[in-house]
């Protein structure tokens, strides 16, 4: 029975016949750079190749094989076709492939980024990011200083940040990369390893020395201290001169400034933690907010200026909270909103 011949099959047929020939016109290229690819290469056809097909290509490559083969040995040969392969290997071979050459890829070649962080919103951020974490996984078990004892370190503002990663960064972010430097900056210095001192030296500001080199406090000619102090919205300075242990604020007495119980409790902690009340006077002055905030300015003014005086008291006042600035403030009111985050009433008619 002969064979059905429809439109399809012979289409088919002629596709390939013309890809056959379409692909032996085609010129041979050469890769000057990449030195894993061979200097030339041929184009990989994307229909099904047939068995015919592989042994008709099988037996070109042999053929090719042994032109060249007989070429290498005798180089007084005849003339050869200027189409043939033999031919097309001499212009290969004597091409200067330097690498000024222009680096084309195959077909259907799939380029790999170089970042790993190529198809984030920023890469450069998230390959600082993850430098900084691969660094703390790396050495977490080195041993650490204490806080306190950590050298004064100033980084990089958020601007200079976002012009060393090429792009806009938010604060949030920003913050946890702070966060990691200042974890790595708490390994022990006789211990901290090169890369991470690299590191850091990376996102410290160019003027740290001068900033590390922090004004003494001093004691005047009256032998009084000065201490600033902040809460809330108040700003308090306190005068610790040794006395009998008055305290006086804007020129009033403590029962008459502050009629609170737990005010005038909290501005003569730090000298009450200390044994130090009948030993000092107080003279401050405060500022701005409310009752309650000038009461922990002038208590961290008080401290501060204690340790001025007295030195070896700051461990105890730091176990008693009284050196810490207590960040906390009210929440700013919302457009929308009748306070902070209460909504007004809603009415269903």
């Amino acid at each position: 029975m002969p064979a059905t011949r429809n439109l399809f099959s012979m289409t088919c047929c002629l596709r390939a016949l013309l890809e056959d020939l379409s692909f032996t016109r085609k010129p041979l290229r050469t890769a000057a750079i990449r030195p894993r690819i061979l200097p030339s290469y041929y184009q990989v056809r994307s229909f099904a190749a047939t068995p015919q097909r592989l042994q008709s290509e099988t037996e070109v490559s042999v053929f090719e094989e042994e032109d060249v083969a007989d070429q290498d040995e005798s180089e007084e040969a005849g003339p050869i076709n200027a189409g043939s392969l033999t031919s097309r290997s001499r212009e290969l071979r004597g091409k200067d492939t330097s690498m000024e050459d222009e680096f084309q890829l195959p077909p259907n070649t799939r380029i790999v980024p170089a970042s790993p962080s190529y198809f984030t919103t920023n890469a450069a951020f998230y390959d600082t990011w993850f430098t900084l974490k691969d660094l703390l996984y790396k050495y977490q078990t080195l041993p650490v200083i204490e806080p306190s004892q950590v050298p004064r370190t100033a980084w990089k503002s958020l601007g200079d940040f976002r012009s060393m990663a090429g792009g806009g960064v938010q604060s949030s972010k920003y913050k946890k990369v702070q966060a990691v430097l200042q974890r790595l900056n708490r390994i022990d210095p006789k211990l901290m390893p090169d890369d991470v001192k690299t590191a850091l030296n990376l996102y410290k500001r160019p003027d740290m020395e001068a900033l590390a080199r922090r004004r003494p406090k001093i004691i005047d000619r009256f032998g009084r201290a000065r201490a600033m102090g902040r809460r809330k919205t108040s700003n308090a300075d306190a005068y610790l001169v040794e006395g009998s242990g008055g305290c006086y604020v804007n020129g009033r007495p403590l029962m008459d400034m502050f009629p609170r119980l737990h005010d005038r409790e909290s501005i003569l902690w730090p000298l009450k933690v200390t044994n130090r009340v009948d030993r000092y006077n107080i003279w401050a002055s405060s500022r701005g907010g409310g009752i309650t905030g000038q009461a922990g300015a002038i208590t961290l003014a008080v401290a501060k200026a204690l340790i001025t005086h007295e030195p070896l008291l700051k461990p105890v006042l730091r176990r008693a909270g009284v050196i810490t600035r207590d960040p906390r403030t009210v929440e700013r009111k919302k457009h929308g909103k009748a306070k902070a985050r209460k909504m007004p009433a809603w009415v269903a008619r």
